[in-house]
């Protein structure tokens, strides 16, 4: 919507994360005043790199599991609109350190909700889940009516923060809702334990990308740039009866092997490496097939994603080329 954000108090948790430091950086281009609650002040995350810091209205230090934080934040900032995106995303941690990743998934979600029903000024909140909530489920592709079968700790999180979220919505009326992303991919994405980033930084430094499974799960992938503009129009839309207090699915379009999407990435660096295969199966935990239906999302927002994947991992090569030549900044 023209000019929604202008002037609007936006709060946008986890800003210095790769979604979080896009989202920011979207929303001052619009004239927004974004506060960006951050745990840590880091000087090499994606958002001091790209310069969104200097464009905020705020940038407030805490930890979200600390619920007078948070509530300090929402009202001396007068926020209208928080994007909860904060979280511990690493599978991999997530296992080896689960408490950990419950605190801050779900207990940082209730506060940040319980903060947000307290706020004055407060008018409506979207709530990062994932397309891991729906666990495992062999009726593909994921369908928002599916049940949420979590098992593992990061999926079970976010179930968790689903369910919480929910209750809010239910019993006070807060005016949210709920993204489920695929894996998302793109300029800004600093966690090089991830496939995309993972595989480019590899061959940018002319090393064999390395594949941890068997390379035949099936996953989808979402353009940062698609996921931006779901998380806006869903915001934007709040005060629809239809929208409100709804979980929606939003994808890239089509699912693909992970040992397809590398030697995507392998073809257009134009390196002659080939894929190392390390795994002989499935890693821990892993699910075989992963994708979503964006039909309710065409639906409701009229949202389709626009990055075709060669063209959206055509621009993440080159933007980390760029990130590289300035010295890797990690």
């Amino acid at each position: 919507m023209p000019n929604f954000w202008r002037d609007r108090n936006v709060l946008v948790t986890g800003a210095n994360g790769f979604v979080g430091s896009m989202l920011a950086a979207s929303l001052a281009g619009q004239q927004a005043n974004v506060v960006a609650a951050v745990r840590d002040i880091r000087p090499k995350s994606t958002l001091a790199y790209m310069g969104v810091e200097k464009k905020l209205h705020g940038i407030a230090k805490g930890d979200l599991a600390d619920f007078s934080f948070v509530a300090r934040v929402m009202d001396e900032y007068e926020i209208s609109h928080c994007f909860h995106v904060a979280a511990q995303p690493i599978v991999g941690i997530a296992n080896h350190s689960p408490l950990q990743t419950f605190e801050t998934n779900i207990k940082g979600t209730w506060n940040v909700l319980e903060a947000c029903r307290n706020c004055k000024t407060f008018a409506g909140l979207v709530v990062a889940s994932s397309d891991k909530a729906y666990g495992s489920n062999p009726n593909l592709p994921y369908q928002e009516d599916y049940p949420l079968n979590a098992t593992n700790p990061y999926d079970v999180s976010k179930a968790c923060t689903e369910a919480v979220s929910k209750a809010y919505f239910s019993t006070y009326g807060l005016p949210l809702a709920i993204t489920r992303c695929s894996n998302i991919y793109g300029p800004g994405d600093l966690n090089f334990s991830r496939i995309v980033p993972g595989t480019v930084k590899t061959l940018i430094f002319g090393e064999q990308p390395i594949v941890r499974s068997d390379g035949t799960p099936v996953r989808d992938f979402i353009y940062i740039d698609d996921t931006v503009s779901a998380y806006l129009a869903l915001a934007e839309n709040l005060q629809r009866k239809d929208v409100n207090g709804q979980a929606l699915n939003f994808g890239g379009g089509g699912p693909i092997r992970i040992i397809d999407a590398v030697e995507k990435i392998i073809k257009l660096s134009g390196k002659k490496l080939k894929p190392k295969v390390v795994g002989t199966g499935k890693l821990k935990g892993e699910i075989d097939a992963q994708y979503l239906s964006n039909e309710k999302a065409s639906k409701l927002l009229g949202w389709a994603p626009k990055t075709k994947l060669e063209d959206g991992l055509l621009k993440a090569y080159g933007w980390y080329e760029t990130y590289f030549r300035d010295g890797g900044y990690i």
